[in-house]
């Protein structure tokens, strides 16, 4: 297996969905709307959750095409998402893949629209895909859904800001995490299991679950080492910005050393998740282990 190859055939099959996802109202009254939320759609990254939806989808039918509008609006979600949390009320950060956010840019009521365009984005692409049945459809929107809400990302956010001040243990730290980081990325790969022309067995959807688990607990707490021991250049934005911030982290809670053995052991984990579930787990095991060691 060439997971580089294969990485960047995913990738680019999900950049080409979101790159023409607006293309119909760029000449109306509302362009600098759509712009806007251009700007932080197509402002690059690693495209890890439409990855897994396509990726996970292939694992089962062999095919990612399927999962193609699921996983551009798994991405719509995420890129609303970090507008949101980039805004003043919340993180109130300057920079975001080396570029200014999205508010920093357009304004914050701009911002917050485009935001919100792009959550409703998120669901049309979903609810109106050919590619897969109503049911399937139906199916994909109610668990994007509740990666989204209370018991998701905006829960997850809403415990990050309340807690603000406290003294956290790991439990609660992995509250927090598993609602606003671990949700989406399981949400993501469930959806390429949703939109596969293969019926998933009931020990798979487990399977796509617990690896989604440990693998977003693994991400959220190497994206904690990557804020002390990164750089800007790597990081492209600030570094330094949680302590200062006074935010509870697992690198402050457990320190670098001990962090880097959880980040490994949850990735065996996620790995032994998906080896005896899926008959092509390779490239699944070799991106939980590239998202372990990234610098970014």
């Amino acid at each position: 297996m060439d997971f580089e190859r294969e990485y960047r055939e995913a990738r680019d099959l999900a950049e080409s969905g979101l790159q023409s996802a607006f293309a119909d109202g760029v000449d109306g009254p509302h362009r600098e709307l759509l712009e806007a939320m251009e700007y932080s759609l197509l402002a690059g990254g690693k495209r890890v959750r439409p990855v897994l939806a396509l990726k996970f989808c292939e694992a089962l039918c062999g095919d990612m095409e399927p999962a193609l509008d699921y996983a551009c609006g798994v991405e719509m979600l995420h890129t609303y998402s970090l507008i949101h949390d980039d805004l003043p009320c919340m993180d109130n950060d300057e920079l975001r893949r080396g570029k200014p956010t999205c508010h920093v840019k357009y304004g914050e009521w701009l911002a917050l629209l485009a935001g919100d365009a792009l959550q409703a984005a998120a669901f049309e692409r979903l609810a109106a895909s050919r590619r897969t049945t109503p049911a399937a459809n139906g199916r994909a929107c109610a668990i994007l859904a509740q990666a989204a809400g209370r018991s998701g990302m905006c829960g997850g956010q809403y415990l990050d800001i309340k807690w603000e001040g406290r003294t956290l243990d790991g439990e609660d730290l992995s509250r927090i995490n598993g609602w606003k980081t671990g949700a989406l990325l399981e949400a993501a790969c469930l959806l390429g299991l949703t939109a596969s022309t293969v019926e998933p067995a009931p020990e798979q959807w487990e399977a796509a679950r617990r690896y989604a688990q440990q693998l977003g607990m693994a991400f959220q707490i190497r994206d904690d080492m990557l804020d002390v021991e990164s750089t800007e250049e790597e990081l492209g934005k600030p570094i330094g910005s949680d302590a200062v911030n006074g935010k509870n982290t697992y690198a402050a809670l457990y320190g670098l050393e001990k962090c880097g053995e959880l980040v490994a052991a949850l990735t065996e984990k996620a790995k032994e998740s998906v080896g005896g579930a899926f008959e092509r787990p390779e490239f699944l095991c070799a991106l939980a282990d590239s998202l372990a060691a990234r610098k970014n």
